[in-house]
């Protein structure tokens, strides 16, 4: 089962590769952000309460993150493995994915991390802002803490993985196809 890890800050371009990744290799995506967007539109308890953490540019608790990816893993049939886009952020939540998986007999296969320069990353959320939706894209003190948020609490999850041997560190700058072509070359020796 190929379970990847993609990792990067706000606005590498985990989303544009995830998708390109899933088309490819057939494996299903997770992603916290569509968690939390699916629980918000259907304005459930979870989704109020992670629509507070996320307008103030935090994180969401890791027992109710863990929690949704649980219910996620276990409601597809058959799949032939997981991408996991934008988690895990901390390394609580790495350490928690990992038990996750191991009670279910299955790992991660591997972390592929974008790596883009901050003023590249400021210049992309502001653009993607202008057609998401997104008002937090277009808030600079919230794009300053939500990059603050990354150097300081989602970094060390990529430590995390590398002390395991699966980290891939991929630059995420140049034409989408570019960077997934780097980023395939990595998968398919998982």
């Amino acid at each position: 089962m190929l379970n990847i890890v993609l990792f990067g800050p706000p606005g590498a371009g985990k989303g544009t590769q995830s998708e390109k990744l899933i088309q490819k290799y057939g494996i299903e995506h997770i992603s916290t952000g569509d968690l939390f967007r699916k629980h918000l539109g259907e304005g459930t308890e979870l989704g109020k309460l992670a629509k507070k953490y996320m307008d103030e540019g935090n994180l969401v608790p890791d027992k109710v993150v863990i929690g949704m990816v649980d219910d996620r893993i276990n409601s597809s049939k058959d799949p032939k493995g997981f991408i996991f886009d934008g988690f895990p952020r901390t390394v609580a939540q790495a350490k928690a994915l990992d038990e996750l998986l191991n009670a279910k007999g299955i790992g991660i296969s591997g972390m592929i991390s974008l790596e883009v320069p901050e003023d590249e990353l400021r210049k992309r959320i502001k653009e993607r802002g202008k057609t998401s939706g997104r008002t937090d894209d277009q808030d600079d003190k919230k794009v300053d803490n939500r990059i603050k948020v990354y150097k300081e609490e989602t970094m060390p999850v990529a430590k995390y993985y590398e002390e395991q041997g699966k980290l891939s560190k991929i630059h995420g700058v140049g034409s989408i196809d570019e960077i997934f072509a780097s980023i395939c070359k990595v998968v398919d020796q998982y």
